[in-house]
């Protein structure tokens, strides 16, 4: 059966499996190959797995899926977008698990809606804007600021004098996270926070190149042109 004519659960089915594959390069190559608005709705479902390396997969996946639409399909694009805008509303009645990481990937492969959409991804660590006091949610934010600094900086150059408080936090996934995008800044101010975190050795859990890495806040804060961060065992 052409992959155009899959009903929804078998395409679901058909996703999950591809998920599920070891070359995760090749899979997502086949994902990309899939109706794109068809394949959105089993994406978003996946940012709920138990699974975490399934949840990261899926994320990355609807970052290739919509960052294809949006070449073909603009507005159908944006409006995934706005579907990803409204999980993160208060609103919504949910959590949004997944959603602000999805955004990072979307507009890291994304140049037209990075140009419309990055003011919002920086807007939830802003306490005047749109500011998000979920810790978990809070690291899915300074995720996606960090995947979007790795290709366009500059979009995130606004982000600056807001991540200093989570370089800070308690929590150690933020303090790496926020360091990461504060790195690609290159300004005064963050780089004062990275080195004040050059020797913190507490271990941070996430998810960089395509894989779940071990890695400590100080390696981190080294940034993008930090040591190669070991691959979970």
């Amino acid at each position: 059966m052409n992959d155009q004519r899959l009903p929804g659960r078998q395409l679901k089915s058909k996703i999950l499996s591809l998920l599920h594959q070891d070359d995760f390069n090749q899979a997502l190559a086949i994902i990309e190959r899939l109706p794109a608005r068809q394949a959105v709705n089993p994406l978003f479902s996946f940012f709920y797995n138990t699974d975490e390396q399934i949840r990261w997969r899926a994320i990355i996946a609807m970052g290739a899926v919509v960052a294809h639409l949006a070449e073909t399909d603009p507005e159908s694009a944006r409006v995934v977008m706005r579907r990803l805008m409204w999980n993160l509303n208060d609103e919504s009645g949910g959590i949004g698990w997944g959603s602000p990481e999805a955004m990072g990937e979307i507009l890291a492969r994304s140049p037209l809606l990075a140009k419309e959409f990055a003011h919002i991804l920086v807007s939830y660590i802003r306490e005047d804007m749109n500011y998000i006091e979920h810790e978990g949610l809070q690291r899915g934010v300074l995720w996606g600021l960090a995947r979007l600094a790795e290709s366009r900086p500059e979009l995130i150059r606004p982000a600056g004098p807001y991540l200093a408080p989570y370089m800070a936090a308690p929590d150690p996934i933020l303090r790496g996270l926020a360091a990461r995008p504060a790195a690609a800044l290159g300004d005064d101010a963050s780089k004062i926070a990275s080195i004040r975190l050059a020797n913190d050795r507490a271990q941070a859990r996430v998810f960089m190149n395509n894989r779940l890495v071990e890695s400590t806040v100080a390696e981190l804060a080294m940034g993008f042109g930090g040591p190669t961060i070991s691959p979970e065992k």
